[in-house]
C-alpha cells in the first residue's frame, strides 16, 4: 500500500454530472482502490445513494452542509478519519475523490491539503477537475458568482450536454470558459463516459516546465472507433460578448528576467492580490541562469523550484498565466514587463 495518498477535487456546480462520472469509472474499474468522500446540500444524500460501492470502495457522506463551509471542521475530520482507518488497516485504498457539491467553491477545499501538516504530509492532490454544464453554464455564471470560480481553479475541464447544444451554445460557452481559465485542457464527454486516464493521476500539482494556453477542446467517445477528436476553438459570430466575469485569464510574457526583480513582483503581487489570485503558473527564464524559473500557487500558497535547462536553439520565453479576479492587470503588466533585463 502506498503511503501517500492521491486525491482528485471533483467540483462542478448543481447537475454538471459528477456523480456520472465517477459510476462511470466504478463500473470500468471494479478493481479499483478508492475512497470517495462525497458531499451533498442538505439533509438527503441523493448522490451517495447512486454510487455504486464496490468490495474496494468506501463511501463517506458529509451532509451538513457545503463542503467548502466546514473546511476546518467535518471536512478536515473526516479526511483525518480515514487516514486514521487506513493506517489501522480498518479501510484500504490508495486514492481518493473528494466530490464536492455543486455549490461548493473550491478554494478553502485546495488550502486544506497544504495548510494542515498531517494532511500535507499524507495526502497527495492531483488535480481539480471541473464538469460544465454546456447547456445551462451561461446562466450559472450571470447568476452564481461561485461556478466562475470551480471553471478558475480547474486543471481540466469536463464539458457535458455539449450534444444537446446548438454549434452557436457550444462556441458560446467555450468562449467564455477558456476566458476565465485559458490554461485548463476541455474535453466535451457525454453521459459520464470519459477514461480515468484523462481526469486521474495527472500530476498538475507538481512543479512542472509546461506553460502551454489552451487552443481548442478534444471530443471523446469513448466506445467510438475513434475515441478521441481535437477541434480548434471557433469564433463565435459576429455579436459583441454580453458578459464580463470577474475571474479571468490573464497572460504576462517577456524574454529573460532580473532575479531579484521579478522575485520582488511576484512576492509584491501575492502579497497585495493573492486572496484575490485563484490559480496562477509561471515558466520563467532568468538572466545568467540556463535553467526555467517555475512558480505555481493557489493564492497565497505558492512554490518555486528550477526545471529544465533551455534547448540549445529554443525561444527563450518568460510567461506567466494568473487567474484572478479584480487584478489592476495594466500595472501589473507594467510592473512584470520592469523586471526584464
Amino acid at each position: 500500500m502506498n503511503d501517500v495518498v492521491s486525491v482528485t477535487l471533483l467540483t462542478g456546480f448543481l447537475g454538471a454530472g459528477k456523480t456520472t462520472l465517477i459510476n462511470y469509472f466504478l463500473s470500468h474499474h471494479a478493481d479499483a482502490s478508492v475512497a470517495i468522500l462525497e458531499n451533498e446540500f442538505g439533509a438527503v444524500n441523493i448522490d451517495g445513494a447512486l454510487l455504486r460501492e464496490g468490495e474496494n470502495v468506501n463511501v463517506v457522506e458529509l451532509s451538513n452542509g457545503c463542503v467548502c463551509c466546514s473546511v476546518r471542521g467535518e471536512f478536515t475530520a473526516a479526511l483525518t478519519e480515514l487516514l486514521d482507518k487506513r493506517e489501522r488497516g480498518d479501510m484500504r485504498f490508495e486514492r481518493l475523490i473528494v466530490e464536492t457539491t455543486g455549490l461548493a467553491d473550491p478554494a478553502p477545499v485546495i488550502q486544506t491539503f497544504f495548510v494542515e501538516e498531517r494532511l500535507r504530509e499524507a495526502l497527495r492532490l492531483d488535480a481539480v477537475i471541473t464538469l460544465v454544464d454546456c447547456q445551462h453554464i451561461q446562466r450559472q455564471l450571470d447568476e452564481h458568482p461561485v461556478a466562475a470560480s470551480q471553471i478558475g481553479f480547474a486543471d481540466r475541464i469536463l464539458l457535458t450536454k455539449a450534444d444537446l447544444c446548438s454549434e452557436e451554445q457550444q462556441t458560446e460557452a467555450l468562449a467564455r470558459i477558456h476566458c476565465i481559465n485559458n490554461k485548463a485542457e476541455i474535453f466535451h464527454i457525454t453521459r459520464g463516459e470519459c477514461p480515468a486516464e484523462l481526469w486521474l493521476d495527472i500530476a498538475a500539482f507538481e512543479m512542472s516546465d509546461g506553460n502551454a494556453i489552451s487552443e481548442g477542446f478534444h471530443i471523446i467517445r469513448a466506445q467510438s472507433a475513434q475515441p478521441q477528436r481535437f477541434m480548434p476553438f471557433r469564433q463565435a459570430a459576429g455579436q459583441a460578448r454580453s458578459w464580463d466575469d470577474a475571474i479571468q485569464a490573464h497572460v504576462f510574457e517577456a524574454g529573460r528576467l532580473d532575479l531579484k526583480k521579478i522575485g520582488a513582483f511576484m512576492e509584491s503581487c501575492i502579497e497585495r492580490f493573492g486572496n484575490d489570485m485563484l490559480r496562477y503558473k509561471g515558466v520563467l527564464a532568468i538572466d545568467g541562469n540556463p535553467q526555467r524559473l517555475i512558480v505555481q500557487g493557489v493564492h497565497k500558497v505558492v512554490g518555486f523550484d528550477y526545471g529544465a535547462e533551455w534547448g540549445e536553439g529554443e525561444p527563450v520565453l518568460s510567461r506567466l498565466v494568473i487567474i484572478g479576479r479584480y487584478l489592476p492587470i495594466e500595472a501589473l503588466r507594467g510592473e512584470f514587463a520592469a523586471a526584464a533585463v
